[in-house]
Parts: C-alpha cells; structure tokens; sequence
C-alpha cells in the first residue's frame, strides 16, 4: 500500500526535492502552502507512480490545517508520513523584535507542527504506525545571538519532536529531527552570496535522500532521532 505524506511547508528547494523524492518512493503527497499556484504546478509535476494533492493552507491558522488535513483523508487516506518543514525566520535580537514578529515565527514554528503533528499521529496510532520528520536548523541546538524568534521557536520544535518520540515511539510512530546546518541550494541563493563556491552549498535532492532514509527506518528498537545535515564543519554563519 502506498504510503499518504503530508509535507507541510512546501518551496523551491527542499521542499519541493521532499515532494519529488517521495512520489518517486510512491507516495501519495500532499503539498501545504500558502501559494495556491505554486503548489498546484508542482502537484501536477510529481513524478510518477506518486500522485499530488495540492492543499492550500496556512500554517498560522488552525482551522485551515485541520481542514487540510480533512481534505487529504478523503483524497488518500490517513497519513502516514508527516513532514513539519515550514519555518517562519526572524533574524533581529531582543531589543530590536517585537512581540507580533516574535509571534510569528512561534505560530508557524512551533503552533503549526504542534497542529500538524496532533492531525498525523492521530491517524498513525489507527493504523500501523508512521514517521514524523522535523526539519530543524543550527539554531534548534545552539544560539547564534541575534536571531532570539527564531530561536526560540526552532529550540520549541526540536522540544515537541523528542517529547511525541517518547510517547509514541513504542506505538509504532518513528519521530525524527533533521538539524540542517548549511545554507540550503535554492533558486536565487547564488545571486546573494556571490562569492561562495559551489560546494558550500548543500544539495535539497541529496538531502531528501536522507528524510527518506529516515522513513524507511521503521525498526521500533532502532529508530535515530536526530540526523545533522552539513557540508562541513559546523559554522557560525549558517542558521
């Protein structure tokens, strides 16, 4: 049976490498985004034997998720694989953000995985178990100064994801955190560091790789809970 993937947050660049990677394994994958065009484009661009489901959603709200959710049921199924990828970023510190952009990136961070999560293991602990993936940056593990929201809210997620590890690991439901530290190869990014080689950096089709593997790891007793995803040593100016 194929499995159902709820991708929320879904891009140019990694997003869109997750949404390729899985129709690949034949999935059924849903896209969650604000962008109706985009995310309707790629639906009908996955590669077979996938198929897409393009669910306009926004993250912040918790009606909207729930009835993506809703919608994705009565499409595929229940979901089996959730990925938490939407990040709301705020690179100012403590006296310079205010509470409404502090909120934001909180909302999208941490409120929206925290909806997501609640709609995907409900269905996973109904059936066989699943995955839940959370992709993290170098700022869920250690501060960076000056980027207190998001911050913040990537330390919250990190937290979410071990604590729902621990309670739903033994039914079956394999939780992961991906702590990507490296400045991901997306449309435009080579326009604003010009002056970075190729190598630095990291490839989304390489890493979509890796949160497959992750998905394939359904052994209970041996289930990693966080991978670092780098091309190199870890350093300072990547968050």
């Amino acid at each position: 049976m194929a499995h159902t993937a709820v991708i929320a947050g879904v891009g140019p660049g990694l997003g869109e490498s997750l949404a390729r990677k899985f129709a690949a394994e034949d999935c059924q994958v849903a896209l969650f985004a604000r962008s109706a065009d985009y995310i309707d484009e790629l639906a009908a661009d996955l590669p077979d034997p996938g198929e897409g489901l393009a669910v306009q959603t926004d993250l912040t709200d918790a009606d909207q998720i729930r009835d993506g959710f809703e919608a994705v049921r009565n499409e595929f199924g229940p979901v089996d694989i959730l990925v938490n990828h939407a990040s709301a970023a705020s690179w100012k510190g403590l006296m310079d953000l205010d509470v409404e952009e502090f909120e934001r990136s909180w909302e999208v961070n941490g409120r929206g995985a925290f909806i997501c999560s609640q709609e995907a293991v409900g269905d996973m602990l109904e059936i066989d178990g699943g995955t839940v993936i959370f992709t993290g940056a170098t700022s869920a593990v250690r501060s960076l100064g000056g980027a207190i929201g998001f911050t913040a809210a990537k330390f919250a997620a990190r937290g979410m994801a071990m604590d729902i590890a621990q309670e739903f690991g033994p039914e079956g439901v394999h939780v992961a955190h991906v702590v990507i530290d490296g400045q991901i190869d997306t449309p435009g990014v080579h326009d604003q560091f010009p002056d970075r080689e190729d190598e630095t950096f990291l490839d989304p089709d390489e890493m979509a790789e890796t949160y497959w593997h992750l998905v394939e790891q359904d052994d209970v007793s041996t289930q990693p809970f966080e991978v670092h995803i780098t091309n190199g040593p870890q350093n300072s100016e990547f968050i």
